[in-house]
Formats: C-alpha cells, structure tokens, sequence
C-alpha cells in the first residue's frame, strides 16, 4: 500500500521503516497535511500523520479525490479531524490509542518536580557560576493534594506515581476509573477538584465542551498558589487567562507541554527567528512557567508502540481485516 506520512522527522522515518520491513511503500513529507498541501497525497492509498495535521471538509473531500481511504493517525487525539467529512469522503481513520501512557505519565511528573524544585532555573544560575539558593524554595510533594483531570490510561498512571510520593489524590472524569479508587483516588465534582488541590494536571481529551476548560473562571476557583500542568491538549487550558492568574500571583506556577497556537511553532527550530507569538512569548518570561515542546510522548518505547501499531493498521486496511482502533468509518 502506498502510504504518504506527514510531519515527519527523521526519527519518525527510522521507526516507521523499521517498523514496516517493506510491507508498504512509504513517502515521507515533513510538511504538515493542509489545505495547501493536500493535492501531494493524490495517488496515495493511505495518509499518515500527526498532531498538527488538519484533515478539515476541504481537506478530506481532496483526499477522497485523490483516492486516499484511510488516515493513520501515529497519535491518540483526533480533533484535528472532522470526522463527519471523512465519513462522508468515504474515508476510514484509525489512531494510535495507546503507546505508551508512561511516557506522558512521567514527564508530567518531571514537569511537577522540575517546577516545585525550580530545577530550569538552578540549572541556568550554576552554569553561570551562581550557587545561591535563594527564590528556589520548593515544597514536599507527600500530603498535598494532586488533582487529576481525566483518569484513563494516562491520568491513571499518574494517579499511581503520585500516590506513591504518598499525596493525597482527586480526580474527576466522566467515568470513575476501579483502578484509580482501588490506589486510593476520591473522585470529586470538578469545581471541588478546583478549590481543593494544590497541583492540578490535565489528562482529559479536547473535545467542544472541554476547550478552555481551565479558564478565568476555573483558575479564580483555585487555591491561591496551586501549580498547574498540561500535557494533554494546548485549548484545554486558555493562556491569557493563566497569564492573568500569573500576573496576579494566584496561579502560583505552571507547566505546559502542549499550547493552543503550537501548530506553527512546536516541533521547528526557531532559534534564529522572531517568535510571533505575543501570548507563547509572554509566558515564556516568567520564571515560574516551565514550557516544552510537546515531547511527553518521546521516548523510545512510544515511538516503537508509534510505528508497530501503525503499521499494524496499514497492513489489516490493505488485506480487508477488522480494525481494532477506528474512530470513524465511511457513511454507508
């Protein structure tokens, strides 16, 4: 099957060529899929892409022309997706459910850590000869209260890391998860998880009702101080309304690995560049936001999960074999 893939970097063709040993005929493009790059799939069978890629009614009507009939998302959320065009442009899309939930799990974690111990900050002062301590106080993770937004297979990894810094845990989600509750999570109506936690963290998908689901509402509900990280979806979180919170010192600290406006900016080396992004720029200033570039999902592990399963989708498209992980099929 020939298979364009979108958004790639070279570390996604080394494990997707390990991955699919010859079985597929794959075209790499490290453009991302748009309206104006949608005509290079034309002839395609497949497309694969990411998270910055759009697949809009444009987008899939272009596809569909081109005969593409299956999008192989090597990633867990979908709403850059409108699943109602793929359906109708005849179009089946898979994802990548599960690769890894450790990954993000830990570097959430890492985050927390990092942030409490303002490790970014010593880093850069004893590089510059500067051993005081000053302003780098932190505090002790055991007893305070973790709130976690979200607990499936990530947020309930995260439940078990935090639980073994023996915090207190909260969590809220649509459906309670058994495991959670057997590690000792309470779970709490969302504006209670608000006011009660001392670190709140994001492992919820992006859907209609959740963006901005921390906004100048949600962030005056906390508790004065409380220490915030996203490493789910960038809209889930409104960032000027975490820089209000910021400037007035009742958001106490905030870590994000995910942002609204990434699409541009994350994934590039733009070091030699202008950052025109007012909002990303401003957060970046203050020496309580720690911001990286949409790396939870980067290790090796992932990336091998990424890649074999897939291929795995790829090749039950090509020989007719149920799908295991479709989140839309054609309209019938």
């Amino acid at each position: 099957m020939r298979v364009a893939v979108f958004s790639t970097k070279e570390y996604d063709r080394q494990y997707l060529l390990d991955a699919v040993s010859g079985r597929h005929e794959l075209k790499f493009l490290d453009v991302r899929l748009g309206h104006e790059t949608a005509q290079l799939a034309a002839g395609f069978d497949a497309v694969c892409l990411f998270v910055n890629d759009v697949v809009d009614a444009y987008v899939a009507e272009t596809l569909s022309r081109g005969g593409t009939r299956l999008v192989a998302l090597r990633c867990a959320g979908f709403n850059n997706i409108d699943l109602e065009a793929t359906s109708a442009a005849g179009i089946t899309v898979v994802r990548v459910p599960a690769y890894s939930p450790h990954a993000v799990a830990e570097h959430t974690v890492a985050l927390m850590l990092s942030l409490n111990r303002k490790i970014h900050r010593a880093y850069n002062r004893v590089r510059e000869g500067n051993f005081a301590i000053d302003g780098l106080l932190g505090f002790d993770f055991a007893g305070r209260t973790v709130g976690v937004v979200g607990t499936g297979k990530i947020g309930a990894v995260v439940v078990r890391i935090m639980r073994g810094f023996d915090c207190r845990v909260i969590a809220t989600d649509v459906v309670t998860n058994p495991a959670c509750v057997a590690a000792g999570v309470e779970y709490v109506p969302f504006e209670r998880l608000l006011s009660e936690s001392d670190v709140i963290t994001l492992h919820c998908p992006l859907t209609p009702e959740s963006r901005h689901l921390l906004g100048k509402e949600a962030f005056a509900r906390m508790k004065p101080g409380v220490m915030v990280i996203n490493t789910s979806r960038g809209a889930l979180l409104d960032a000027g309304a975490a820089i209000e919170a910021l400037k007035s010192g009742h958001l106490g600290s905030l870590a994000l690995d995910v942002y609204e406006e990434e699409s541009d900016i994350f994934f590039e080396d733009l070091s030699n560049r202008v950052l025109h992004d007012d909002v990303l720029a401003r957060l970046l200033t203050f020496p309580n936001v720690l911001i990286t570039s949409h790396q939870g999902f980067f290790t090796h592990e992932a990336l091998s999960a990424i890649a074999a399963i897939t291929v795995r989708s790829l090749t039950a498209f090509e020989s007719g074999e149920e799908l295991g992980d479709v989140i839309c099929a054609p309209a019938s």
